[in-house]
């Protein structure tokens, strides 16, 4: 496998998308809404992946619950990552994110779906892309509900992807749409990178997704693309050895860094495992030019080895009461935000 996970076009393989699956750079795939129609074109088109590469490509998809939900019709709707400790006290809400965990993963690794980036772990919810996406702006309580969440996707037999190191949520700019700087002081920073440090002793971390936000009272560079943040901070201060996956390169928050393979260049010299590069095919393709035949094993470490039946699944006892009980949460928190 190579070190770039690309996005497919539509609903189906095109020929452009099969011919860069077969790339020796490619190690898997990103999917969007817009490749989702339901469960059986999903099916196939899992179908067609498998079947056009050589090696088994890494599957992911951006499935944390709230906004942030691609798949929908066919799937358990998962309740924002704010609403569990808003509305339930701390011990049903672990109970509650330990179910959404399992039920988010059990029902992707049944479409046969290796990976869901989640959880976010930033702080705190006035920053606009994070917002409810955030478990808690208390950092004992985010940590605390996020590992719930773990624990359930673990026990599905799904890794993890904490994002986004060392913290996203106190700025108010969107990191889609400019570079963010985070201007607070190295305590208030520290303090928001305090969830990782803790999920990462704990060793239930499988991955990490660095931010691109700038933090000038430790580096002029984004996190995504910094050496100190990945390799002194990551690597070396708290031991992490898990993959470190760049968010993606076509954001304008990673602009900072140059054009596409500078980009690319830049995260992976700073110490990124895997790059995404989404939604501009032009970028992808000047990323694959620039890394040749660069192959690493990292992103064997993520595939799923779980193999669940659809039908078997939502049949289940187990998954029925999961569904219901978060099927409530997520019209508790609906009903919440029209009051």
């Amino acid at each position: 496998m190579g070190p770039l996970m690309i996005d497919i076009q539509g609903l189906t393989l095109c020929d452009e998308d099969k011919k860069l699956l077969q790339n020796e750079a490619v190690a898997g795939v990103i999917l969007f809404s817009r490749n989702y129609q339901d469960v059986h074109q999903l099916r196939d088109l899992i179908k067609q992946i498998r079947a056009v590469s050589s090696e088994r490509l890494l599957i992911t998809v951006d499935h944390e619950g709230g906004r942030v939900q691609r798949f929908k019709e066919g799937f358990t709707l998962i309740p924002p990552a704010q609403a569990y400790a808003k509305l339930r006290d701390i011990n049903e809400a672990k109970q509650l994110a330990f179910d959404a965990g399992w039920l988010l993963a059990m029902e992707l690794i049944a479409f046969d779906i290796d990976l869901s980036f989640a959880p976010v772990l930033d702080l705190g919810h006035q920053c606009l892309a994070i917002g409810s996406r955030s478990f808690h702006q208390d950092a004992a309580i985010a940590t605390t509900v996020a590992s719930a969440m773990i624990d359930g996707m673990h026990a599905a037999g799904m890794k993890t992807t904490g994002k986004h190191f060392p913290g996203h949520g106190a700025v108010i700019a969107d990191s889609h749409k400019e570079t963010p700087i985070d201007d607070r002081d190295q305590q208030a920073i520290r303090h928001d990178m305090q969830i990782f440090v803790d999920l990462i002793k704990m060793g239930k971390l499988d991955a990490v997704m660095p931010a691109h936000v700038i933090y000038p009272a430790f580096n002029d560079k984004p996190a995504s693309g910094s050496p100190f943040w990945l390799k002194t901070v990551l690597k070396t201060q708290l031991n992490f050895t898990g993959v470190i996956f760049s968010d993606d390169l076509s954001m304008e928050g990673a602009a900072f860094l140059g054009n596409y393979t500078e980009r690319a260049n830049a995260a992976l010299n700073a110490g990124c495992d895997i790059l995404l590069a989404c939604n501009n095919r032009e970028g992808t393709l000047a990323i694959l030019d620039s890394l040749d035949c660069m192959t690493t094993d990292k992103p064997k470490t993520l595939l799923s080895t779980v193999h669940v039946d659809y039908q078997s699944l939502i049949s289940s006892d187990e998954w029925q009461l999961r569904h219901k009980k978060l099927n409530q949460l997520n019209d508790e928190w609906q009903y919440s935000l029209n009051q």
